[in-house]
């Protein structure tokens, strides 16, 4: 009994701290994690990024989860933003900051 009440305050632990990390971009982001986009930022390699990114819905403040990864190498990403649902690759995925919605 001892040991089941260790293991279950471990576990609860683990469980707060992993809860507690906010992914630094959308691609981090965690299946149904419930996310605000926080900014935009594209690379340099691709400026026009964040101006598509911004018409499709990717706009500061919005509501934004991941609903699926493709198999193999989690890429594309399936992304809910708003009411609209969009297939992202990784790397325009990486240009989404997040921050979790506050409980």
């Amino acid at each position: 009994m001892m040991r089941i009440i260790l293991d279950t305050k471990i576990f609860r632990h683990k469980r707060i701290a992993m809860s507690a990390s906010v992914p630094a971009s959308l691609a981090q982001a965690d299946i149904g994690d419930a996310l605000l986009v926080q900014r935009i930022s594209a690379p340099d390699h691709a400026p026009e990024w964040a101006q598509w990114l911004e018409e499709i819905g990717f706009i500061p403040g919005e509501p934004v989860c991941v609903m699926a990864r493709g198999l193999p190498g989690a890429d594309p990403l399936v992304i809910r933003v708003g009411d609209s649902t969009f297939a992202l690759r990784r790397a325009e995925a990486e240009c989404v900051s997040v921050t979790r919605v506050a409980a």
